[in-house]
């Protein structure tokens, strides 16, 4: 079909500015950048990721160091925000290696977001969503880390390539909350942040899934915690029948599901219009969802208790491993709807949350059979029992203690 053709077919079905719209958009496709200004991008700097050689084992590997005793422990992360809850659990943990007497330094690390170190450390100690920790703050540049550090953590992936290649002696960890090569479409991405699981550090993961994976998968020595919710933020305040619900959403990040959590709601609005259904996680105005909802946006932590507590069931779709969200959801009364799978099941297997075959109408069945249940509100208040135990504190001990047996050797 001739282009004068194609261009008379919009005009006449879609009107001249569609038709003006889709020839500029050919247009700037047609243009070719200029010759080497098409660099190639990485969460890591590609000079970490082109110099790691893993199939020479590090020395700090080969002969890990042993300390018996306080030690300076050093954790090289990407530099947080204030709504990151990865970054929020890494301070936790930190928090609990500064309780057991340990000294840590943060070292902040980038290839590409300009950051402030000054800002990120004024945000960390205003935050509410952030424990008061001492830790100093500092860039990780190619000094390394300072020469008392007995102890480096890796967090993200690509910290994990500045860990490899600096020259410390230190005992090398990472702090693994995700499997992090399912965060891509296969490519050079993916290789990359599968290629760290190769480097010989000592695994300690958020929870039984990951630890299982790297243990049997790539051979890694991992040791896990159990997730905690915690109950000074979360806990029932409303014994009443709640006739909200809650749906995590983040279209910005592909493994919660966004979608497929919108399908679900469509069949679960229309077969139970009397409920409203709060989004929250993200500002979702600009997506065109096909029900009523209240978009909550990003809620701070100290805003989410309150509406918890007007919610009977929640949405939390978790493709790679299980979020945070559904102790918190359970501690506050409400029933989490969790896609089924190994990857959840192996983090939790708390008998409160709803398990369903990861399709719209059997996620939406789920949500329907616990709001209709007749004994909802006494069974809330049950669930949120069921998760007493369950704290963060009690993580923290397995955390440091499998952190101080592992330096003893």
């Amino acid at each position: 079909m001739s282009l004068i053709k194609k261009a008379w077919l919009v005009l006449r079905s879609d009107g001249p500015k569609s038709v003006v719209s889709k020839a500029i958009h050919r247009w700037s496709r047609s243009i070719p950048p200029e010759a080497g200004t098409i660099k190639l991008g990485f969460l890591v700097k590609t000079t970490d990721a082109s110099e790691v050689d893993w199939s020479v084992p590090h020395p700090a590997v080969v002969n890990p160091i042993r300390v018996d005793g306080k030690t300076v422990v050093a954790w090289i992360m990407s530099p947080p925000g204030e709504s990151s809850g990865g970054h929020q659990n890494i301070f936790r943990f930190i928090n609990f290696l500064e309780e057991a007497g340990h000294t840590v330094r943060v070292y902040l690390y980038s290839a590409h977001t300009p950051y402030s170190v000054a800002l990120v450390k004024e945000m960390v100690k205003n935050s509410p969503s952030y424990p008061d920790v001492k830790a100093s703050f500092e860039d990780y540049t190619d000094e390394g880390v300072a020469a008392d550090v007995t102890a480096i953590f890796a967090t993200g992936w690509e910290t994990a390539y500045p860990s490899f290649r600096d020259r410390s002696p230190a005992r090398r960890f990472y702090f693994v909350q995700d499997f992090e090569p399912y965060f891509y479409a296969v490519g050079s991405d993916t290789v990359l942040a599968e290629n760290t699981y190769h480097f010989g550090f000592e695994a300690i993961t958020a929870g039984g899934f990951l630890a299982h994976k790297l243990s049997t998968e790539y051979g890694m020595k991992a040791s896990s915690f159990d997730f905690g919710a915690n109950r000074e933020l979360y806990s029932v305040t409303n014994t009443e029948r709640r006739k909200e619900v809650f749906f995590y959403a983040r279209p910005v990040t592909a493994r919660r599901g966004f979608e497929l959590g919108i399908l679900a709601l469509e069949h679960f609005a229309r077969a139970r219009p009397d409920y409203i259904i709060n989004l929250a996680g993200w500002d979702v105005s600009a997506y065109d969802i096909p029900f009523d909802y209240v978009n909550l946006k990003d809620l701070k932590i100290d805003e989410l208790n309150e509406v918890y507590n007007r919610c009977a069931t929640g949405l939390v779709i978790s493709l790679t491993n299980m979020s945070l969200l559904p102790l918190e959801l359970l501690s506050a009364g409400v029933i989490p709807v969790v896609n089924e799978g190994p990857n959840n099941r192996l983090v939790s297997d708390n008998p409160f949350l709803a398990y369903s075959a990861a399709s719209p109408h059997a996620l939406a069945n789920k949500m329907i059979e616990i709001v209709d249940r007749q004994d909802l509100p006494e069974y809330a208040v049950a669930a949120s029992e069921s998760v007493r135990g369950s704290d963060w504190e009690t993580s923290g001990r397995a955390f440091v203690e499998i952190f101080e047996s592992s330096l003893r050797g």
